[in-house]
């Protein structure tokens, strides 16, 4: 046998154990059944408020590449709304995206649709978890590029919620954000908060 099969062979056991360990073990992996244990609280009461947010991008190497604060304000009723969101990075370039998420008659899922999203996002709340996935084109600053995005975001007791997206492209981890919002008290009287 040559060095090129042994090559080529290598490289597709490696290949399809990098696959196996993602399909069973990684963050794409697991599912919505896994956070079902919790009541599943109304989407439209978990993200019709006004949240402070501060976060960090990875890169593949899982180095930060980015830092940012974020003020994401939501706007609902029994159909669906609007979610806008204001990205101010540590560069000082600032990103802005309001999504239009309208909900689907089970109650907890939805369909987003947002400016630099390819297609229509599909997602799902269970439990403590709210599950989104997406195609992201990212500013030409960035890159351009399309992303294939996984959102997760977990509920927390008081009304915080943690975000962990993983973007990829060709099957590839090209970037993870880790994100925290805080829901930012409403004065007194104020609609919607």
């Amino acid at each position: 046998m040559s060095a090129l099969f042994y090559i080529v062979l290598g490289l597709t056991i490696a290949v399809g154990g990098l696959k196996t360990w993602d399909a069973i073990w990684s963050f794409r992996a697991q599912t919505l059944a896994d956070y079902a244990e919790a009541d599943t609280p109304a989407l439209k009461d978990v993200l019709g408020r006004t949240f402070q947010a501060e976060g960090v991008i990875y890169d593949f190497t899982g180095r930060v590449k980015s830092r940012f604060n974020a003020r994401i304000v939501g706007a609902f009723d029994d159909a669906g709304g609007t979610l806008n969101e204001e990205f101010v990075y540590a560069s000082g370039a600032v990103d802005r995206r309001e999504w239009s998420i309208r909900f689907l008659p089970d109650g907890q899922s939805f369909t987003a649709t947002a400016p630099d999203v390819i297609g229509e996002g599909e997602g799902k709340i269970t439990g403590d978890a709210i599950r989104m996935t997406y195609r992201l084109q990212l500013p030409e600053r960035a890159g351009g590029h399309v992303l294939n995005v996984v959102d997760w975001l977990y509920l927390l007791p008081d009304g915080s919620i943690v975000n962990r997206s993983e973007m990829r492209k060709f099957g590839f981890k090209a970037a993870e954000l880790v994100a925290t919002f805080r829901p930012v008290a409403a004065p007194a009287g104020a609609p919607g908060q």
